[in-house]
């Protein structure tokens, strides 16, 4: 909210207060000012002077030479702007003088013809492009034929008035207005408010006979009209319009503008409509029509939906309600007759609409932050006097009214004791009603207990806690007593789940990869790969509002993250990469309209390239899936996971069918792993890469807590048995067979030789195994090796059919 200094002065007596004074003073009371400009700052000897006579330049086909009264000098000016003309009253910049930019102005000769200063637009003095009044956008500011020449522009226009800039947070909208601003520095400074009287004259003829009005939309809480006849459309005067550009709006023409300026005074967004384009002389309010379209201010055809409220001529909508209106209806340089709305709709109503066309206004904000519900008919009563003030023309007997709003003014009550020991403050009754008297909210008290009459301009009030915190902005954050936080202290600690993902980054670390974190949001098409148990069922959770479609969905895994970031690594030539995440998941399994996700925490390995680096002592080696199966059982033997084992399976799409697995532990699925499929590593633009994604809840709930376990003081004795069994055998089967029927005594069976071809059946293959083991109780006999290393022999053979080499 940009608040003009000058406006705000004649609604608060701001005499010995200075801008500064004030905008620190409200930054400490609740409403944070970001800054304060003067438009004239840095600006100087620029005045008003009056074209007395003009001539083409004769060396140049756009130049005119300009004849300029300065008040006591008649200067040559050459002047390049296309609607310069005698008899104009102008902004004309001197010799030496400084103007936006901090550009200095010069005498000096153009195309041979002395030029003793310049003629200047608006932009050329710091006013933005897009504010600057249509009329002179592409050429100087023309001044009224009463400007009085020679004076100092700047302060002529109000130039040298500050503007507060006001950061306003949404409890506070009723700063969005200058009476919402006057009440609050009031407040702080003591003072009654003064706004302008509204007082007018009405014919004899009532706007009923001209008009009727029905309402037959829900969302529409108040709805008022006005009727001025006879109006002229001109150019607004100048203290309207730089009072208009200061706070950032562009004017258009005097009934325009004078919507615009009570929009800022009053905070109530107005719209005026062309009467003569009311074909039947009717306003109906009612939802719109699927499919049926309306042509907006801004040139766009809008096509509709039910959710939308629309204005209509009693048939055809003309605006669409709270938001902007409509191009049919506008007003131009042609009207005569004005129609004036004053209403009130429903914040959530206006909100959707405005978000379902990206279509954001200076009305559809105030709509979706409130209004203030007391003064509507007072801010409609206050355009139609500026429009008779300003453009002339005659204000039709009566409003009339299509349905209206009563709200009672809440009495909030709250005690002189929850005041004081929320604030830690000793006021007294009086502090408090004088505080109150300040905000102008009627109180009484009774045994020290206040109740307090809540303007409807405050309509952030409603309970106890926010009379507190009114007092304790009015009695001064800084005059707050200064206390020590009071309790024990607790020493902060991990939990077992922040503790388990904390140790898995570590080993991960350890092991040379590179930790990633990916964007939450992916594309729909990104979300739904490589998915798996509760994520494999699980609906999207979309934005209703996405930056971009490759943003506009949660993700359901991880791996594609990782994807796209060795792709982005990839085209900068960086080809070995060996990338983890852990993050989390957004499983939807209810209404994703209605319903948050279910978040879960998931971790994801990428690698390509090689694997390691190139040394003296080792070389990288090409990753492939015993890299990323290895890193798993890494994990797994670290934390002590149980039951894991890996399942063959075709069935995840985007990995290879011959290289990709389930990984289970115990009966509960609890990720995936394998090589990703090669036309999915087409699309991202990779080459052969090996991933692997895990549920960490499940993890978590199958990894046993590691016990301290001495180191056997007798000695290991280990047996090797080289096994030829058909192909169709697992690695996996072969090993928990070995480790069930072999004794308690028996630490490790790991897996040192594959081999298929010269020598063995082509339906046949080679598997070497080194068994481990160890006693903690005493030193084990061969007889006692022998005997555990046949029961297991004698159980792969009747299990599998193995025949020992």
């Amino acid at each position: 909210m940009l608040v003009s200094y000058q406006w705000l002065n004649e609604f608060v007596n701001l005499e010995n207060i200075s801008a500064q004074q004030l905008g620190d003073k409200m930054s400490v009371t609740g409403i944070e000012v970001e800054g304060i400009e003067e438009i004239s700052a840095g600006l100087k000897k620029i005045v008003i002077g009056f074209v007395t006579e003009t001539k083409p330049h004769p060396d140049s086909d756009h130049l005119t030479i300009c004849q300029v009264d300065l008040g006591d000098e008649i200067s040559q000016i050459i002047c390049g702007a296309p609607n310069i003309a005698t008899g104009q009253k102008v902004i004309v910049a001197l010799p030496g003088a400084r103007i936006g930019d901090n550009v200095k102005i010069k005498k000096g000769k153009i195309r041979g013809e002395v030029s003793n200063g310049m003629i200047c637009a608006l932009q050329e003095l710091g006013i933005a492009e897009n504010l600057a009044p249509k009329d002179f956008s592409e050429g100087i500011y023309v001044l009224p034929e009463d400007a009085p020449i020679g004076m100092d522009a700047l302060e002529y226009l109000g130039f040298n008035d500050p503007v507060i800039e006001l950061s306003i947070t949404p409890n506070r909208a009723d700063a969005l207005s200058m009476h919402g601003v006057a009440y609050e520095v009031a407040a702080i400074y003591n003072q009654e408010v003064r706004f302008p009287e509204v007082t007018f004259s009405e014919t004899g003829e009532k706007i009923s006979d001209h008009l009727s009005v029905t309402v037959d939309d829900e969302d529409t809480l108040s709805y008022n009209l006005r009727i001025i006849e006879n109006v002229k459309i001109a150019p607004s005067p100048v203290w309207l319009q730089m009072r208009l550009i200061k706070e950032g709006i562009r004017p258009i023409n005097n009934v325009v503008d004078v919507t615009n300026y009570v929009l800022l005074e009053y905070g109530q967004p107005l719209h005026a409509f062309d009467k003569e384009h009311l074909t039947t002389n009717k306003i109906h309010v009612r939802k719109a029509t699927a499919g049926e379209k309306l042509v907006t201010l801004d040139g766009e055809e809008r096509e509709l939906t039910v959710a939308d409220s629309v204005i209509t001529d009693g048939d055809v909508p003309v605006a669409l309600a709270g938001v902007m209106g409509g191009l049919d209806s506008e007003i131009t340089e042609k009207t005569q007759n004005v129609v004036i709305e004053a209403a009130v709709f429903s914040s959530k109503a206006v909100r959707l609409t405005s978000q379902r066309f990206n279509l954001r206004s200076e009305s559809s904000s105030r709509f979706e932050k409130g209004i203030n519900v007391d003064t509507v008919t007072e801010a409609l009563d206050r355009a139609v006097q500026l429009m008779q003030q300003l453009a002339g023309g005659e204000i039709l007997q009566g409003t009339l009214t299509g349905k209206t709003l009563d709200v009672n003014e809440p009495i909030v009550e709250v005690s002189l004791g929850q005041i004081n020991q929320y604030l830690g403050t000793e006021l007294t009754v009086g502090d408090v009603l004088q505080i109150f008297a300040q905000l102008q909210f009627p109180t009484t008290e009774t045994n020290n207990i206040f109740a307090v009459t809540v303007p409807l301009r405050r309509w952030d009030i409603s309970i106890a806690a926010d009379l507190i915190e009114e007092v304790a902005r009015i009695y001064g954050y800084d005059r707050l007593p200064t206390t020590f936080p009071k309790g024990e202290s607790t020493l902060g600690a991990l939990t077992d789940h922040q503790r388990f993902t904390k140790e898995i980054r570590h080993s991960l670390n350890g092991a040379g990869l590179i930790e990633a974190i990916s964007y939450a949001l992916t594309t729909p098409e990104k979300a739904q790969q490589f998915v798996f148990g509760e994520t494999k069922n699980s609906q999207l959770t979309k934005l209703m509002w996405p930056m971009s479609e490759e943003r506009s969905v949660l993700r359901l895994n991880l791996i594609s993250g990782l994807l796209d970031d060795i792709a982005y690594n990839t085209a900068r030539k960086n080809k070995n990469l060996a990338f983890y995440e852990i993050g989390r998941v957004f499983v939807q399994k209810n209404n994703p309209l209605k319903d948050l996700p279910d978040e879960q925490d998931h971790l994801a390995i990428a690698l390509t390239g090689n694997f390691g680096t190139d040394t003296w002592q080792e070389k990288a080696e090409k990753v492939d899936f015993y890299t990323v199966k290895g890193l798993l059982e890494r994990l797994e033997e670290i934390f002590g996971m149980t039951n894991i084992r890996l399942e063959k399976t075709a069935e995840i799409n985007e990995l290879h069918p011959g290289q990709s697995g389930k990984i289970y532990f115990g009966d509960d699925l609890a990720g995936i792993i394998g090589k990703v499929h090669p036309e999915v590593a087409g699309r991202y633009d990779i080459s052969d890469t090996f991933v692997l994604e895990l549920s960490l809840p499940v993890v978590f709930a199958h990894t046993e807590k590691i016990h301290y376990q001495a180191v056997s003081k007798f000695p290991t004795v280990s047996r090797d048995l080289a096994l030829l069994v058909g192909k169709e055998v697992s690695h996996q089967d072969i090993s928990a067979l070995i480790k069930e029927k072999g004794p308690r005594y028996l630490q490790s069976v790991k897996l040192f030789d594959v081999y298929q071809g010269k020598g063995i059946g082509e339906d046949q293959k080679s598997l070497a195994y080194s068994l481990q083991f160890s006693s903690s109780e005493e030193t084990l006999t061969d007889e006692q090796i022998e005997q555990a290393v046949n029961k297991i022999i004698k159980a792969l053979e009747t299990e599998f059919k193995v025949v020992l080499r």
